[in-house]
C-alpha cells in the first residue's frame, strides 16, 4: 500500500449501517434536546438543559467525525455559556433584592 493510500484511508472503520444508525439515534436525541431546552422555564434549570444540549451536540459532531468542531463545542457550548447565562441571572437576581 502507498503512502497516499494510507493517508486516504479512515482511521478506524464501522459497518455503514451502524454508523447510520448511531447518528440517527443521536439526531433524534439532538432534537429532543432542544425541544427540552425551549420548553423549560425555569431560567437557571434552562441553562442547564443548554449545557446537556451542548454535550449533546458535541457528541453529533463526533460521530460525524468532526473532532475540531467538538471540541469547540464542549467548550463553549457545554461550559461557557451556559456558565455565563448562570452567572449572569445571579447577578441579576441579587440586584433585584
Amino acid at each position: 500500500m502507498t503512502l497516499s493510500a494510507l493517508a486516504a484511508a479512515p482511521r478506524y472503520t464501522a459497518p455503514l449501517g451502524l454508523m447510520d444508525a448511531l447518528q440517527v439515534t443521536i439526531l433524534v436525541l439532538v432534537a429532543a434536546g432542544a425541544t427540552g431546552v425551549v420548553l423549560v422555564r425555569d431560567p437557571v434549570r434552562q441553562a442547564i438543559a443548554l449545557s446537556v444540549y451542548g454535550v449533546l451536540l458535541a457528541i453529533l459532531f463526533l460521530a460525524f467525525q468532526a473532532p475540531d468542531v467538538t471540541l469547540s463545542e464542549l467548550t463553549v457550548g457545554a461550559v461557557v455559556l451556559p456558565l455565563l447565562l448562570v452567572l449572569t441571572l445571579a447577578k441579576v437576581r441579587r440586584r433585584e433584592e
